[in-house]
């Protein structure tokens, strides 16, 4: 197993990209926390893969919260003693164009995308110094890279992510603790739904993929687990793309 006796927080993991890093970072050998405010799916996935002969634990986390990131930081150092691993993975999207963003929607697209990011590196930073070392999994997006058509304020919070990521690893590389980002292109989650009801922009959207299909959660989840685990011990602020090609041209 990839991850035997690590210990991994996520955040927004009670679904879609989130739930199949749950799963399979379960899997390849790591106690889980569940982070989300989806309480429901959140403990339904708890029991699921406990189960299946996982470790997992969910908790209530708002990312926009500093209290409740201190919190779940603390929970998981007291159940387990330990916190090797987060993933900042809860994330939202609204889709209007630039002129039709309002305010609140910047505002929130920023806190729960680019401020839970910050705010839960933060609270880890502390706990994996302590440890002598840790990895951090930042999932940011390819619109993070490349501008969005779309949703600007998207684009603009996960290029922020992006940055961010690189800051934080060479801040704290002398402490052990490495600093990734994941860069998913389409994916059949949540996210896309909205898209996905619609088959014209479907087609639009997978036209602009060189592997002519949307990704699945677990390729992500893939990707992950090679950061998150030994196998990447001379990675630390690089930026994995998985996005079937869409950004390569």
């Amino acid at each position: 197993m990839r991850l035997e006796g690590k210990v991994a927080l996520i955040s927004g993991g009670a679904r879609g990209i989130g739930a199949a890093e749950a799963r399979l970072l379960a899997r390849e050998g790591a106690v889980v926390v569940i982070g989300d405010v989806l309480e429901k799916e959140g403990r339904q996935l708890e029991e699921e893969i406990n189960e299946s002969g996982g470790r997992t634990l969910f908790t209530r986390l708002d990312v926009t919260s500093e209290e409740d990131w201190q919190r779940a930081v603390q929970l998981t150092v007291e159940k387990f003693g330990k916190l090797d691993i987060l993933v900042n993975n809860a994330g939202i999207i609204i889709r209007v164009p630039i002129e039709k963003t309002t305010v609140e929607n910047w505002d929130l697209t920023m806190a729960v995308n680019a401020k839970g990011v910050f705010l839960g590196t933060r609270a880890v930073l502390p706990v994996m110094r302590k440890a002598g070392g840790g990895s951090i999994v930042n999932l940011s997006s390819n619109a993070g890279i490349v501008g969005s058509l779309a949703a600007a304020a998207y684009s603009a919070s996960k290029g922020a992510v992006r940055l961010f990521t690189k800051s934080t690893a060479i801040q704290h590389a002398k402490d052990g603790i490495r600093v990734n980002s994941v860069h998913p292109g389409p994916i059949n989650a949540p996210m896309l739904d909205e898209i996905m009801a619609d088959p014209k922009k479907f087609q639009e959207i997978v036209n602009t993929i060189p592997l002519d299909r949307l990704g699945e959660p677990e390729e992500v989840a893939y990707a992950v687990l090679f950061l998150a685990s030994d196998e990447s011990s001379y990675v630390t602020g690089s930026e994995l793309v998985v996005d079937g090609g869409a950004t390569a041209h």
